[in-house]
């Protein structure tokens, strides 16, 4: 999107028709932010799962509820410590 942005001398920034550049390449940094994230908690719930650590939780060390495993699969928490 960058490399776009500098290919053109357009001046979108004033279009009252639609979504500047910038909005559009702060919400794709964004997105790719919170995908890196999510890819960087579930390698360490596979690494969990690996060691036999996976389902448990690492404040208490009680058994996460299956539940929760289901909803997010690298909950290192059970709801208690979560809170």
């Amino acid at each position: 999107m960058r490399n776009a942005r500098s290919l053109t001398t357009a001046d979108d920034e004033h279009d009252p028709e639609g979504s500047t550049v910038s909005l559009d390449q702060a919400r794709d940094s964004a997105l790719l932010a919170q995908a890196e994230r999510s890819f960087s908690e579930l390698s360490a719930a596979r690494q969990r799962l690996a060691e036999g650590t996976y389902g448990r939780c690492e404040r208490c060390g009680r058994d996460i509820p299956t539940a929760r495993l289901i909803a997010r699969p690298e909950a290192r928490h059970c709801v208690s410590c979560s809170r």
